[in-house]
């Protein structure tokens, strides 16, 4: 008895500093600095239980041309805003604002799996990490893939983490 009940209190004490690990994610989690890039998030589920009825991704600073993938049965729209960095366009054209967040609302069951497509051009920054924090609103409750690594962590030791993206020299 003694026995059993140390191992149960080294269960719970493991599952209570393992990071959730069903999150959403980055199909492809690395891509060359500069490229244009497809992004898939893969989303695993719902909220405990709830249907996810709105999924938020925030494009971070140096991603341009964004252009998300309409989804059939879920409504698209983006928020736009100024550019940190105003960058170059077709044909030298100043770029200086552009899409800062895409909102799929639609309805995905818990049981279900799915998965949001956009496209943009990366920044050129070979050797660094994007994060697009991604907010996945259910009918009851919210999961926030937000966190991003502090200096010296991983996304393992993080709960909620953000879908990362490596940027890569370009070949």
């Amino acid at each position: 008895m003694k026995n059993l009940f140390a191992t149960a209190c080294a269960v719970a004490t493991l599952i209570a500093f393992v990071p959730a690990s069903a999150h959403v994610t980055l199909e492809q989690p690395q891509a060359a600095a500069g490229s244009t890039y497809k992004a898939v998030l893969r989303v695993p589920h719902g909220c405990s239980g709830s249907p996810t009825v709105r999924l938020r991704v925030r494009i971070p600073d140096g991603v341009v041309n964004v252009k998300p993938m309409p989804k059939a049965g879920w409504e698209l729209t983006t928020v736009r805003g100024p550019l940190a960095h105003p960058a170059s366009g077709d044909h030298g054209a100043r770029i200086t604002e552009g899409v800062r967040e895409i909102v799929w609302s639609g309805r995905l069951l818990d049981e279900h799996y799915d998965e949001f497509v956009f496209r943009g051009t990366l920044p050129d920054a070979p050797n660094t990490t994007l994060h697009f924090p991604v907010v996945s609103e259910c009918e009851t409750g919210v999961d926030r893939w937000i966190e991003i690594p502090a200096a010296g962590q991983t996304a393992r030791d993080l709960r909620y983490p953000a879908p990362a993206l490596r940027l890569t020299p370009r070949p």
